[in-house]
């Protein structure tokens, strides 16, 4: 019976070990990304065809985000008045990256 109960102090005390690290880790190691990029990927289409020369509107609205693209048109299923002219006002609002103020 009490190796029954060692082993699963040991088993415990790891787990909880463990499970600390990962934690202090995954604060560590947080990757930033720019809030600006969910936004637009909101609104676009979210067809993922890739017709815009990107893997899908995830990597669109990135490459808008960070001005690696400046053409919102490539985005073939969207329309200028539901998609096209939004992302750029959003874009003329919040010229700058914006991150969670947790994140800084």
């Amino acid at each position: 019976m009490m190796e029954f109960l060692y082993a699963f102090l040991i088993l415990a005390g790891l787990g909880f070990l463990f499970g600390v690290a990962l934690v202090l880790f995954g604060h560590r190691f947080r990757v930033k990304e720019d809030k600006r990029i969910e936004e637009i990927e909101k609104k676009l289409p979210n067809y993922n065809c890739g017709a815009c020369g990107y893997a899908g509107c995830h990597d669109m609205a990135k490459a808008l985000a960070e001005g690696k693209e400046k053409q919102v048109n490539k985005c073939k299923p969207g329309k200028p008045d539901k998609n096209y002219d939004p992302i750029l006002a959003y874009l003329k609002e919040h010229p700058e990256p914006v991150y969670d103020e947790e994140d800084e």
